[in-house]
């Protein structure tokens, strides 16, 4: 059994649960509740010393591993159930998956987390979310720019890849800083929109999770 620790509205757990259903593989879904500060608990630090979600829990050669950081548990699933490749086979779309999918995860997530908003709410009022929407704005720009190239249904061609996983709850966590992502981006609004006529992806957004009304 494989056991996903997240939290609904985390865009990085949500990544992961698009890519487990895109996949195809079924997991016990595990909340740990971040606005009640439960990735603090000892538990949860045993999982992860970084205290953040996600957190994956399988079987690998016979022993039970725990592997945090939302891309390094994207890798994984792609190495161990390779059937619905997230990665194109040419390595320079592989690259670019990739490095779309770093431009939401090193460009843009960071800035929104709750720790560093609120430790720069502590030095300016209201500036943490400022903060946010600033780099939310500048990673979807560069994002609008650069997918240009591979687009096709989805990001690169005309399947899925990480570049989707990361995209997808980029641009929910942008409409919830009320940023006009319809009005500026319509490039990664039409890739969302055919994101979201899949099942995987369908079943994975934060408001069909159990710990949703939290």
């Amino acid at each position: 059994m494989i056991r996903l620790y997240n939290y609904f509205r985390s865009s990085a757990s949500y990544r992961v649960r698009i890519a487990l259903g895109l996949k195809e593989i079924a997991y016990e879904y595990v909340p740990v509740h971040i606005v009640k500060k439960e990735q603090h608990a000892s538990e949860h630090h045993g999982r992860n010393p970084m205290e953040q979600v996600p957190a994956i829990e399988l079987e690998i050669d016979g022993k039970r591993r725990i592997v945090a950081q939302s891309m390094a548990i994207l890798e994984l699933l792609e190495e161990l159930f390779p059937t619905h490749p997230l990665l194109p086979k040419d390595a320079y779309l592989r690259a670019r998956a990739r490095e779309l999918a770093e431009l939401v995860n090193a460009g843009i997530q960071p800035h929104q987390n709750l720790t560093p908003m609120g430790r720069i709410d502590a030095l300016a009022k209201g500036a943490g979310r400022a903060h946010a929407i600033h780099f939310n704005e500048a990673g979807l720009r560069a994002f609008e720019e650069r997918v240009k190239e591979t687009a096709g249904k989805y990001c690169v061609g005309d399947t899925p890849t990480f570049a989707d996983c990361c995209l997808v709850p980029q641009l929910y966590s942008a409409r919830r800083f009320e940023i006009d992502v319809a009005g500026h981006f319509p490039t990664l609004t039409r890739i969302d929109a055919a994101m979201a006529e899949l099942p995987g992806v369908f079943a994975a957004h934060p408001d069909r999770q159990p710990d949703a009304s939290a």
